[in-house]
């Protein structure tokens, strides 16, 4: 099963490759009042028929995850969006709206927020966790640095949440729509305050930070009426074939079979469940029931080659070809990032008009450098105004908690309209 995760880190980035033509949310009728209740915010989808970003069902909520007794609103939400192959999904998710005035002038702006890696099991969910349902995850103080310079947070879970579904770890497509519509759906929210006209800075971490790009690459096709101002991405995973090769067999292994489960739920069409040994079944029960650091213990030290009944290596996953012809391979190197893009004038598949940050912890050690240097690098070549930073004495999660006040300054200078300068 190892080895599918590594087919499914890859694959998740795949269905990002083709960019979605502007969906402009409609304005239906969205709830009168917050009074879903937690299990009407997780159900099953069912029929969908919101356009996307429409808010299906939202609830107050408190976030004792969040660190700082922060003064805020805050609410679960349910929404629609569109999924890797262009079809309509719900997601879940929470926005929180600090309830100090904003005073520096315009309508309050809005963070789109994709947390680092949750775990795959359904009690994952960042907004169960930041709503003190269960708890083991580590954004809390990154979300307070957000809220604590007053903007608002539009935080997705990411797609795969609700009851009966799996996380779709690293698809591309389906984290890049998630993130931008639920900027959309944080204005629907009765006595939330925000304004269509407030700007929208997109970030995160790690699985995040891939997320945080796609949603970057995406938003002038798929969102283009929102005013993003900017872009934070960091310990970003780019090339998952390179990721994953570190990956395997290694310490973090756990990595690969969450992508792995969340791969073949983006594209159960792929050969994925019929490779699997009696080991690779059973891994695939322990994904789906767990998150992060659970995850991190069941699959230390895992191979690929040790879940399926053929010993596949990566390359032989590579080969294999679903019913349309497609292979492994080509779903995994479309989700690279940095492929075709360029300025909104470029002829670029993916117009980014907008200054990006990323960076990465000096000793890290999950994602390879290689990878996530060759990320910055392709944004320099295409032209976008990118910072980089490189120098932060830490690993992969501690980079997280130190770069938070870099990422809330330059997102709260791009929402002040100064202008970026790039260190390409």
């Amino acid at each position: 099963m190892k080895l599918r995760v590594l087919l499914t880190t890859a694959a998740a980035g795949a269905c990002l490759a083709a960019p979605m033509v502007a969906v402009v949310p409609s304005a239906s009728a969205a709830p009168w009042a917050c009074t879903a209740s937690d299990a009407q915010i997780y159900a099953a989808p069912g029929a969908v028929t919101g356009g996307p970003g429409e808010l299906l069902a939202c609830r107050p909520t408190t976030l004792p995850g969040v660190p700082h007794n922060i003064a805020m609103k805050a609410w679960k939400v349910r929404y629609a969006s569109t999924d890797a192959k262009g079809a309509k999904n719900v997601v879940s998710g929470f926005v929180a709206v600090p309830e100090a005035p904003w005073t520096k002038g315009g309508s309050r702006p809005v963070v789109a927020f994709n947390p680092g890696t949750s775990g795959s099991g359904p009690q994952c969910a960042l907004s169960k966790q930041m709503s003190g349902q269960y708890v083991d995850h580590y954004e809390g103080p990154n979300i307070a640095e957000l809220l604590k310079a007053g903007f608002a947070v539009a935080a997705t879970d990411g797609v795969g949440y609700l009851d009966g579904q799996v996380h779709t770890y690293m698809v591309g497509a389906n984290a890049g729509h998630a993130l931008l519509d639920v900027v959309r759906t944080s204005r629907q929210i009765p006595g939330g305050g925000l304004r269509a006209d407030g700007k929208v800075g997109i970030t995160g971490y790690s699985e995040g930070g891939a997320a945080s790009l796609w949603g970057a690459q995406l938003a002038a096709s798929y969102a283009p009426e929102l005013k993003v101002a900017g872009a934070a991405a960091g310990g970003v995973p780019g090339d998952l074939k390179i990721t994953a090769k570190a990956l395997n067999g290694g310490l973090f292994a756990g990595f690969l079979a969450d992508a792995l489960v969340g791969l073949n739920a983006a594209y159960p069409e792929m050969p994925f469940t019929e490779l699997m040994n009696e080991e690779g079944e059973k891994a695939i029960k322990a994904v789906r029931e767990n998150c992060l650091y659970g995850t991190l213990a069941v699959f230390l030290g895992a191979k690929v080659e040790n879940f399926s009944t053929d010993k596949l290596t990566l390359e032989q996953i590579y080969a294999l070809r679903g019913p349309n012809g497609v292979t492994w391979g080509e779903v995994i190197d479309r989700q690279k990032l940095g492929v075709d893009i360029g300025g909104p004038s470029s002829g670029a598949t993916y117009k980014i008009g907008f200054p990006v940050f990323q960076y990465r912890g000096y000793f890290e050690e999950i994602i390879p450098h290689e990878t996530e240097d060759a990320t910055r690098a392709a944004y320099c070549k295409a032209g976008i105004t990118t910072q980089w930073k490189n120098t932060y004495p830490a690993e992969h999660l501690t980079t997280d908690w130190l770069a938070a006040g870099d990422v809330t300054t330059f997102l709260g200078e791009r929402f002040e309209g100064k202008p970026a300068q790039g260190n390409c």
